[in-house]
């Protein structure tokens, strides 16, 4: 089932629940050797992105290539906004339809990779939770992108997670998002809370929320993470696929160097022989 994933567009507005420069993120550790990874992340995209995310600068062939997929595996099983595998992986919505639908035109994805890192990226995509507010039009929140005006299209992996507070004595002033890490149950929140007092005082709490997996999940919350791992791994390759044979031919640069490096040593050694 294809879904839509509207991935980073603008915030509606500020939020108290800031999530700062000084934001400790979770991990990815993408390896762009791991080719089951890629192609799962691929699939992954296709499935969940590709209903409103294009990424223009890439052709499904040259991605079938790169990752080992045939023209024919594509054909039946990535090729869904296409005819020919030698086509962009673009998409037929267009950026009037979608600003009339969503208010901002959801952005094309090839250069995200880059622009925002792997570690933003694979927090963004762990971090929606549940929201009531009137505010929120698809009554959903992001810990990494406060007020994201994106639905959570990925609900039906993680559920809609709950955002468990841990009280504090007194009135919430500001809060803010020191770092995340992963737990059996979802996601730890590790937060500096400033609390007024009630005389005019205020006191700076560190405390641990949770984010929860909803009961809708149908994976466990480290499934989803290793998922989210290979979507992140396909979104950084595509941001510059070269990457993947730069790195294959940059070992045999350095083989040629070292080739290089010992024969003009012999060869020094038998110009100098006489004069030594």
């Amino acid at each position: 089932m294809k879904s839509l994933l509207f991935l980073l567009l603008s915030a509606i507005s500020a939020s108290s629940l800031g999530a700062g420069a000084g934001l400790q993120l979770l991990e990815a550790k993408v390896d762009l050797e791991d080719n089951a990874s890629l192609q799962r992340g691929a699939k992954l995209f296709v499935n969940y992105c590709m209903g409103c995310h294009s990424l223009k600068f890439m052709r499904y062939q040259r991605m079938g290539e790169d990752l080992g997929i045939s023209d024919d595996q594509l054909k039946a099983n990535l090729l869904f906004a296409a005819e020919k595998v030698g086509e962009r992986m673009d998409i037929a919505l267009s950026k009037e339809m979608g600003k009339a639908w969503f208010g901002v035109a959801p952005p094309d994805l090839s250069l995200t990779g880059r622009s925002r890192g792997a570690d933003w990226l694979y927090s963004y995509l762990l971090t929606f939770y549940a929201d009531d507010n009137p505010s929120r039009p698809f009554g959903v929140n992001n810990l990494v992108f406060p007020d994201v005006g994106m639905p959570h299209v990925l609900w039906s992996l993680q559920g809609y997670q709950e955002y468990v507070k841990t009280p504090v004595e007194g009135e919430v002033v500001a809060e803010h998002v020191e770092r995340l890490a992963p737990t059996s149950e979802g996601i730890a929140v590790y937060k500096a809370v400033e609390v007024d007092d009630g005389q005019g005082h205020h006191e700076t709490h560190h405390v641990v929320d949770e984010l929860r997996a909803g009961p809708e999940a149908s994976m466990s919350p480290g499934e989803y993470r290793d998922s989210m791992k290979d979507l992140v791994n396909f979104l950084v390759y595509a941001s510059e696929p070269g990457k993947l044979a730069r790195t294959s031919l940059g070992v045999w640069v350095l083989v040629f160097i070292a080739f290089f490096f010992a024969l003009a040593r012999l060869l020094k050694k038998e110009y100098w022989k006489d004069v030594h």
